[in-house]
């Protein structure tokens, strides 16, 4: 038996991730250490006396190795919370962030009956939206074939009801929705270096970046998408927060209407919605 207890690993692992120069260790030992006992961090603080295992031990410096190599907590844990629930990540995946909530919350505010999800990812935005909608139809598509296994997977997971395929944008979509949504690729080539690590080194760069300057996808989504809407259906994507006079005006020469644009919970501009007019 190890003679640590858990509280003095959760001090040592806070103390090696911050020598590390991992932003925030001390939450990210506590996910860490609760994810090698397999506990809730809430009962970390019930446990603290208790002595951790060889084996514990073992699967905690593993998972503080690979944090101090600044792989991201979530894609160590496998799991990331979003919107009301937890989706399973890997490294094929975007991990879902909390200001793609503005997306969703946007929407939501929409009267809609069917769904595109386009780039789905982990299928996040698209298997909360169809959570709250029971009775909605949703696709969501992706170019990467890991990505849509993963959104399957998340899926049969929640007992959500949802189609999924692998599509480059509009390529293999057909038919009409009520709405389309996505949380594209919006960095510029020239800004992924600035990336801090955990994203630039870890997440896919094909959903981070389209290796130019961040509006190709928007090109894309704004050229197909009032072939793929419903006379007054919406389109809504993320944005970067400097992008919102550019989509808007993407929108605007796609023809779609009532354009709108929501700030999320920091005031930074985030969601582009339109509307078809067609």
């Amino acid at each position: 038996m190890s003679r640590r207890t858990v509280r003095q690993a959760l001090n040592a692992a806070a103390a090696g991730l911050k020598m590390a120069g991992v932003p925030d260790p001390a939450a990210d030992a506590r996910r860490l250490l609760a994810h090698a006992l397999a506990v809730d961090p809430a009962r970390l603080g019930l446990i603290g006396d208790d002595r951790m295992t060889a084996d514990q031990d073992a699967l905690l410096d593993a998972y503080l190795t690979m944090r101090g190599a600044r792989q991201p907590v979530s894609q160590i844990t496998g799991t990331r919370d979003f919107w009301r629930h937890r989706f399973h990540v890997t490294r094929d995946t975007l991990d879902p962030r909390p200001e793609t909530e503005t997306l969703v919350a946007a929407v939501l505010d929409l009267p809609w009956r069917s769904v595109l999800d386009l780039g789905t990812g982990t299928g996040a935005i698209l298997l909360s939206l169809l959570a709250e909608r029971p009775g909605a139809r949703g696709l969501g598509v992706d170019v990467s074939a890991a990505a849509v296994e993963v959104a399957r997977g998340n899926a049969a997971g929640l007992g959500v009801a949802a189609d999924l395929a692998v599509s480059d944008w509009f390529s293999d979509v057909r038919g009409r929705f009520d709405l389309i949504v996505s949380n594209p690729p919006y960095i510029a080539a020239d800004e992924m270096a600035a990336l801090a690590p955990e994203v630039r080194d870890w997440e896919p760069a094909g959903a981070l970046t389209d290796g130019d300057d961040g509006l190709g996808a928007y090109r894309a989504i704004a050229a197909g998408a009032p072939a793929h809407l419903s006379p007054g259906g919406w389109l809504a994507v993320e944005i970067g927060p400097t992008q919102a006079a550019a989509v808007t005006a993407l929108f605007a020469g796609s023809g779609l209407a009532a354009i709108d644009v929501r700030r999320d919970l920091d005031g930074r501009d985030r969601v582009v919605l339109g509307q078809n007019g067609g």
